[in-house]
Formats: C-alpha cells, structure tokens, sequence
C-alpha cells in the first residue's frame, strides 16, 4: 500500500492562490472588492493580480524575495496578498502604526527587494529609508540592499505626490492578465512574513507557509460559518496576521471585501447600512468605539452583523450591549506565530436557554480549537503536564499543528525556544473548563503574585470594567512592601473626574476577593498600545514601578488581617478540592 506515488493528478500542493482562482472561475461576475466609488469584479480582481505578479517578475521579483507594503485596507494591499505569492515572492505587510525606526529595521532585517507605500505614509516611509541608508544605529549595514520603491496612488482620486520611480497601477496596467503565476512547487515554502507587534519582546519576523495559510483560512471559514456572498468589511487591519487570513478566506467564498481606510464609528456604521454588511473582525477597541458612538454616526441595523472578536477577553457589560444592538459576536484567540485565530468560542445550542448575563460569560471564553489545529493543551511548563479541567488551575496554553508558523525568520535561537518538547508555547496562561472550552486569564508575564497568591489580572480587569464610569482599564503589578506585588489599576474614565480613587476601590472591595482589590488606581487619558491595538503592559509596569501605594489600602491593620484570612481560607479550600479530587 505504501508504495503507491503521488500524482499529479492527487497531490497539489496547499495554497491559498487557488482561492482566487476558483473565485475567477465561479464568481466571475460577483462584486469582489469595494472601496468607496470603485467597484471591481472577481474577474477583475483576479487580472489585476495577474498583471502585477507578472510586473513584478518584470522587475527581477524571484522566488522567496520578499515585498514589503505600508498600506492602509486598500485594494492594493487585498491584491498583494494573491499577486506577491503568485510572483513566487513572500509578502510582509508592514505595521502602519510604526515609527520610521520600526520601519527600516523590518526593511533591514527582512532584505526587502521591493517596497510598496501608501500616499499617506510618504512622510514616515521617506525617513524610514533614510534610516535605512544610515545603517541607523548599526541595525543594518551601510551596505545594505535598498529595496526598489513603488507608490501606491488613491485609486478613486489620484494625488500629485509622487514617491520612487514605480506607481502601483502602472505596474497593473503594464503587466500581463493572462500571466498564470508560478507554480507552488512545495506547500512549505513562504506565502508572508508577518512581523510581532512585540508586547513583551523585540519584534519577530513569523514565517507562514502556504500550507499553514491554506488550513487556518479553511478552519476559520468552517468555524465562524461564514457562507457564500459573504460582504466583509474591513474593521481589521490586513496587516495584522494577513487579516486573520480573511483576505484569501473571502475569496475562498466569493464574497465582497469593503474597504474603509479609518476605523471611525462612522465610517463602520455607515458602511453596514450601504453596503448590507455580514461579517467583521475587530479588536475589543473596536467594539468601544461603536458603543461610544453618537446618535449623528449609528444606523439603523436591518440584519445582524456577526463579529469575530480578538485580543483580550471582551467585557461581558460590552458583549451584552453589542448583542442589543444587532451585533452577533463571537471569540476566538491567536497570535501572529498561530497564523492569526487558533481558538474560536463555537455556540452550542443549549446555552440559548441561559440568561443573558451567563450566555456573555460564555462567550468571553476563547473556545476550542480550530480543525487545524491537532491538539491544543493547558499545561505546567515546568513539568509539561496538562492541568486538571476544572476552570480553576491555571497554566500555559499550548498548540500544536500544521497551521502553525514555520519559525522566526533568521532567529533559530528564538524559534526553538518557541517550540518546546512538541508544542508552540504562547506565552499566555488559561484554564481549561470541564467541557474542554480553554479561556485566558493572563499573559505568563502579567500575572500578579500578590502574597504567594496569583492575581489574574484580566479576571481583574473584567470586574473593573463593569463599572458605568470606566472606558478602559488595564492592571499590572507594583511594588508592595508587605506582600511583595499588588495590583495596580490604569483606568481611562469616560467622562473626567467623574468617580475618585476611594470611590472606585469601594466597588472592587464588594465584587472580588480583599486580596484581588487593587493597591492604586491611577487615571489616565489613554493606555499605551501596540500597532494592533493591545495594552503595552510593559510600559504601564514601568510606570506602576514608581508609584506608592494608595495609604488608605494598606494603613489600615485590620484590612491587612482580612486579607490574610481570606488568603487563607482560599488557600485551606483549595486543599480540600485537592484531597477531594485524589
């Protein structure tokens, strides 16, 4: 039996490209992209993908070059997505909210061959070669390959800035719509590099193998239910793990992508309602700024919108409310080395018949694993032993599979260091609940150890956020005297001076355990964050480290008494539900 070859016949290699070509083939005339007055075809989309992997073969764009893009959610970056690979090139879009430094360091360390940017990002992308030719800070050599630089024009009103010696639709209009592509002779190969938005670390550059993209698209696809005729809008950053792989997944549909290029309550509210959108990714900012709306930038929701939401657990007070609103929402969790979502929250049936607030409570929860995935774990990384499934004990989350990145490019210290004993460890620490549903409840270095107790700050963080006078709130430690850490809150309030200090740790000395209570409150306008919208914890520690503690937490003895009875009753309790256990 096993020595039976493969054929051409039964063995292609996996890729995403066949997506748009089954697109060309089925949807031919179906709406495929929308970007305010421009509207173009399946079949158009897939010829203009054609023309500029064939110029870019015109420019000596060979197999595993890599093309960098600085583009907001534009066509041009949709099309880069099938046209680089095509080429037999890797795509690396570029973080658009980086600095210039950033920037030349990402075109450095990746040996960009060419570089496509944006009009509106000329400015930082001028400075970022700048930096480039300095060899900036010994970073790159003096020496290093400039990479060829291509301007992408506002395709709906053409600008008379001119950027390098390319513009992107000269490159479509000059290039070959009958161009096949080059074959994809091995699914291992590279289809992008996506750079880390290095919450806790340096940026990393992640390789993605065309097998891996082709397997989490179809796993996601599966997992959210997207069906046919999808209208996608474009609330995430395609930038951002490639989009969640929804740019090559809404052509796997034949559905319709709608740019928008901000992100504004208005501009999404308005797109649902003119364009009859069905599908959205977003981080939990996201989801602020439509509550936060004004009556002048809603529409009316004729049909409900399903959202795919990533980053930190959702507040259930936000889940509630959007889901009033005509909001169907769903959790997932990834991370840029998973090749975006790895986990999705999929809705069983019988939790229809729960009460609101526990069907929010559930849907909180990042889920189970997508069909790539072959096994996903809650581990003690010290002994590598999955934890108890009892919602409780906590651990690292750890996934194995074939839709996982390849490794970090150039980095085989960090590579192995990720893949440890035959699992991808995250870095973040959850529970897995007795129906085998994993939810987070931390970052491994956001855990607050607080009196030989850990301190999940987003258990934390979710208490906080239930409060009607708090926007956004993030919890770090700090320095504790007695108990070595303690919590310390960064809340953004939503109207100023509208709730103190005192008023605020009152509330959370009623809805969480003494010890969880936090030991400063420090108000701010807004929280430090990364390009892809998460809390730059790091940054806020920093600043949590300078800080005293409030006096009116810790002054008082018999509050301190308190709060080592409760230590000790909980810890007494866990002992018992061990022995019971055993």
């Amino acid at each position: 039996m096993d020595r039976i070859a493969k054929r051409p016949a039964n063995y292609v290699p996996l890729t995403p490209l066949t997506f748009i070509k089954r697109a060309f083939n089925i949807y031919s005339n179906r709406t495929s992209i929308i970007d305010r007055q421009i509207r173009f075809t399946w079949t158009q989309t897939y010829q203009r993908c054609c023309c500029l992997a064939h110029s870019l073969r015109s420019l000596n764009v060979l197999n595993n070059d890599v093309v960098s893009v600085l583009a907001p959610n534009v066509p041009a970056l949709y099309e880069m997505h099938f046209a680089v690979p095509m080429a037999g090139a890797v795509l690396n879009p570029i973080n658009t909210r980086l600095d210039a430094k950033n920037i030349a360091t990402i075109l450095c360390h990746s040996e960009a061959k060419m570089f496509f940017v944006d009009y509106e990002y000329v400015p930082i992308a001028t400075e970022a070669l700048r930096l480039l030719v300095a060899g900036w800070e010994d970073r790159c050599s003096s020496q290093s390959r400039m990479p060829l630089v291509a301007m992408i024009d506002d395709i709906n009103k053409p600008t008379r800035v001119r950027f390098g010696e390319l513009e992107y639709e000269q490159l479509i209009h000059q290039g070959d719509p009958q161009y096949p592509g080059e074959d994809v002779e091995d699914e291992w190969d590279a289809i992008s590099l996506n750079y880390t938005s290095g919450t806790t670390s340096n940026p990393k550059g992640v390789v993605c193998s065309h097998r891996g993209a082709f397997l989490s698209t179809m796993s996601l696809l599966q997992g959210w239910e997207m069906g046919n005729e999808a209208v996608y809008l474009w609330s995430l950053p395609m930038f951002h793990c490639n989009g969640w792989t929804f740019t090559w997944g809404v052509a796997a549909r034949g559905g319709t992508n709608v740019c928008i290029r901000n992100i504004t309550a208005g501009e999404i509210y308005k797109s649902i309602f003119n364009h009859k959108v069905t599908h959205m990714c977003c981080a939990p900012v996201v989801v602020n700024i439509l509550l936060e709306a004004q009556p002048h930038e809603r529409c009316e929701m004729t049909s409900t919108v399903n959202i795919l939401i990533g980053g930190s657990p959702p507040p259930v007070p936000s889940l509630e409310k959007m889901e009033e609103l005509g909001f169907h929402i769903m959790h997932a969790y990834g991370l840029t080395e998973a090749t975006g979502p790895a986990l999705v929250c999929e809705w069983q049936s019988k939790w229809n018949q729960l009460p609101k607030d526990q069907q929010a409570r559930l849907k909180a929860r990042q889920g189970v694993s997508i069909l790539a995935l072959a096994n996903i774990d809650v581990k003690n990384t010290n002994t590598m032993e999955g934890v108890p499934h009892d919602g409780k004990t906590m651990g690292e989350i750890v996934l194995r599979g074939s839709s996982l990145m390849k490794g970090y490019f150039k980095d085989e210290k960090e590579t192995a260091k990720a893949f440890h004993k035959g699992w991808l460890l995250t870095g973040d620490v959850g529970v897995i609940h007795s129906d085998g549903y994993v939810e987070i409840k931390d970052r491994s270095k956001d855990v607050i150890i607080s009196g030989g107790e850990n301190i999940s700050s987003v258990e934390l963080e979710s208490v906080l956020f239930k409060h009607h006078a708090i926007l956004e709130v993030a919890v770090v430690a700090m320095p504790h005297p007695r108990w070595g850490e303690s919590p310390c809150a960064f809340v953004v309030l939503k109207k100023q001076g509208d709730i103190t200090e005192t008023e605020i740790l009152a509330y959370c000395k009623k809805h969480m355990s003494k010890f969880m209570v936090p030991k400063k409150v420090q108000f701010v306008k807004e929280l430090p964050k990364t390009g892809t919208g998460k809390v730059l914890k790091v940054e806020l520690r920093k600043v949590a480290k300078t800080l005293k503690v409030t006096k009116h937490t810790t002054i008082n003895k018999r509050y301190e008494q308190e709060v080592v009875m409760d230590q000790t009753r909980d810890q007494n309790q866990e002992k018992v539900l061990a022995m019971s256990r055993l």
